[in-house]
């Protein structure tokens, strides 16, 4: 089931996508009554996807992102492989939809795309073990790392080299019917593609992330977790468009664009 967040003459809801670009009239959203967190009704109004401004697919109060969580991905930027996962925060004003513009920031000339697969948490959950992981996953979507790589490497700390307003582009929408272990991830910017790998090359699979982000803190429903990039990372330049294609979600599309 794909789960979307939408705007339409100024509301917003969230609906269920049904169909796809094949069939004819293309994909419709089926409004959810409520919010998709825990059990749901479909209202039975459809509306042509076409037709809606395709929102974040949620709010997290939090965004629990993992780095070097792929070995080709630590290497290529000089990194050891860390011996227990390396988890940062990127603020809830950081995400973005599909469509939306990333932003390049004033105080960086160095921004980087970083194509990955995010967890989105279906219910509040603490000390998870390990086998109950699936059951406080609502579903999984694409997402954009957008880096300062300059200000990363300058101040140590990522708090602004991730966490800048439009650094954290999500969508299109949510797939609930999903195993995560051995999915294509692709990052292409302007057509071209710029990474390439698959969701079993991480270092540490997403019930182990979870296990181990839940040791210390509380999850709450919408709250996301990026779970590392593969190898490929590059530069992103004011007019480019930078789009993440994850194999049984669908691909989240971005521009670059410079403030002012």
């Amino acid at each position: 089931m794909r789960i979307a967040r939408f705007s339409i003459d100024g509301n917003v809801g969230y609906g269920v996508v049904e169909g796809d670009a094949s069939v004819e009239g293309g994909p419709v959203l089926d409004i959810i009554k409520g919010i998709p967190y825990g059990d749901f009704e479909l209202s039975g109004t459809k509306v042509p996807l076409d037709k809606v401004r395709l929102l974040p697919p949620v709010l997290p109060s939090k965004v629990v992102a993992i780095g070097r969580n792929y070995a080709e991905h630590a290497a290529e930027l000089g990194n050891e492989v860390p011996e227990v996962p390396v988890a940062f925060f990127k603020p809830s004003t950081s995400v973005v939809g599909p469509a939306d513009p990333v932003v390049y920031p004033s105080f960086s000339q160095e921004l980087h795309h970083e194509a990955e697969l995010a967890v989105v948490i279906g219910r509040m959950c603490r000390e998870v073990p390990r086998e109950r992981v699936k059951d406080v996953i609502l579903g999984y979507t694409c997402a954009n790392d957008v880096t300062a790589r300059d200000v990363q490497q300058r101040e140590k700390q990522w708090a602004r080299a991730k966490g800048f307003d439009s650094a954290c582009p999500l969508g299109p929408w949510i797939e609930t019917e999903l195993d995560p272990a051995d999915l294509a991830i692709t990052c292409t910017v302007n057509g071209e593609t710029r990474q390439s790998g698959r969701t079993s090359q991480m270092l540490r699979p997403v019930e182990d992330l979870i296990v181990h982000i839940t040791e210390a803190m509380t999850l709450l429903p919408g709250d996301v977790v990026l779970t590392g990039t593969p190898a490929g990372v590059g530069p992103l330049h004011d007019g480019d468009e930078v789009a993440v294609t994850i194999e049984g979600i669908g691909t989240l599309t971005n521009k670059v664009i410079k403030r002012g």
